[in-house]
């Protein structure tokens, strides 16, 4: 239980930073998959870097004398990987960019309670179709 607090509290802020670059680029443009890819690849080296030092950190730890401390230490190691890895970089990418606009969809209630603007309900803006491809409407560009 303890590890799983430790770890909790380890990965969240750099999953807060991830999503919230995610918001930003998302604002920006409009369209969550380019949001995802810019949001992932402006910071998706500097979080897994800061994971890799943390790994390094306690598997250097775990190799240690005291048996409580070295458990302890390989299991927040492991976590720190399977986060950096597994859930940073494949999972949260694309649950986001599966889930598009409703990502960003705040009821009204919520929005008065945290007193902010409610949730755009725009549509995604569709993708552009490669030249010399037809559109819907049968046209060619």
């Amino acid at each position: 239980m303890t590890i799983f607090a430790f770890l909790y509290g380890l990965t969240m802020d750099y999953e807060v930073f991830i999503l919230s670059r995610i918001r930003e680029e998302y604002d920006r443009t409009g369209s969550t998959t380019e949001a995802v890819v810019r949001g992932i690849g402006r910071t998706g080296g500097l979080i897994t870097g800061a994971a890799m030092i943390l790994f390094f950190s306690f598997a250097s730890m775990a190799s240690g004398g005291e048996l409580d401390v070295a458990i302890f230490a390989s299991g927040i190691a492991m976590g720190i990987l399977i986060d950096a890895t597994l859930i940073r970089a494949v999972l949260v990418p694309a649950t986001v960019a599966m889930m598009g606009r409703w990502n960003w969809w705040l009821p009204t209630w919520a929005a008065r309670l945290l007193r902010v603007e409610p949730s755009d309900p725009r549509p995604e803006p569709p993708t552009a179709a490669p030249s010399g491809v037809p559109d819907r409407a049968g046209r060619t560009r």
